[in-house]
């Protein structure tokens, strides 16, 4: 706890957002990734992968979004970079490790925004429309997150679809930026499940919230809590589905 702790100092972030918690959320996910680097590597290498393969087919390269760039463990920043004129990171917090990685990128532009409710920023809408190439990068799942826990910290129940809109809201926003001229790349975990050493399924969590998505170009199993982050006997997995072209899907 006293690493997410100073994280949630030293990281910067506008004061409302801190308050709300994505500072807080973000140290969080920063520690975790750290203690699980090994159990990560894998997912993150396919993550990146897949970003990379949907740049590489993406004919105009004006410009790059990426959603959710948090760390840039996921995002092959350093390809974009050279693929594309411009890249914008987008996130709610970004933590001083992406900060210092997209430094030496003249062409990399941090954006701070909360995205749970859409991407209603006027100026954000048109830098992601305006975008040859739009990456949700492994943020889909957390968007709800930190929303639903606001409601749990003032001691209220959160609204019971409230993850499904979220959810439903943020799909909506790349069907509209993929029914443009740029390329849509959604990658996001999509089901949560516990297991025993014996390899049993002890409790499971759909992290759409209800909501389907069609069949993935690729998919994969993220060991995202090992034997020992949550427990010397249970583990936890996140199935991951990617669509590298989500117009292409039937998204």
């Amino acid at each position: 706890m006293l690493v997410e702790w100073a994280l949630s100092l030293v990281n910067p972030a506008p004061l409302h957002l801190r308050r709300l918690g994505y500072v807080r959320q973000s140290g969080l996910l920063h520690a975790r990734s750290r203690r699980c680097r090994a159990a990560w590597a894998p997912h993150l290498t396919r993550a990146r992968g897949v970003i990379l393969a949907a740049a590489e087919a993406t004919a105009r390269r004006g410009s790059a979004v990426v959603l959710g760039s948090g760390l840039l463990d996921d995002v092959p920043l350093d390809a974009l970079a050279g693929l594309f004129e411009r890249v914008t990171l987008v996130d709610a917090v970004h933590p001083w490790p992406a900060r210092l990685a997209a430094r030496p990128h003249r062409t990399a532009a941090l954006v701070t925004a909360e995205i749970s409710a859409g991407l209603t920023d006027p100026d954000l809408w048109r830098i992601c429309a305006e975008a040859d190439l739009i990456v949700s990068a492994n943020l889909l799942s957390q968007l709800p997150i930190v929303p639903i826990e606001a409601y749990e910290a003032r001691g209220r129940e959160a609204p019971p679809r409230l993850g499904t809109q979220i959810v439903e809201t943020h799909l909506a926003a790349l069907d509209r930026l993929a029914a443009g001229t740029g390329r849509v790349c959604l990658i996001t975990d999509t089901v949560q499940r516990e297991e025993d050493r014996a390899g049993g399924v002890t409790d499971s969590h759909d992290l759409m919230f209800g909501v389907a998505l069609p069949k993935p170009a690729e998919a994969w199993d993220w060991q995202i809590a090992p034997f020992g982050e949550i427990g010397r006997r249970r583990r936890l997995i996140h199935r991951v589905h990617a669509y590298p072209d989500w117009r292409a899907s039937g998204g």
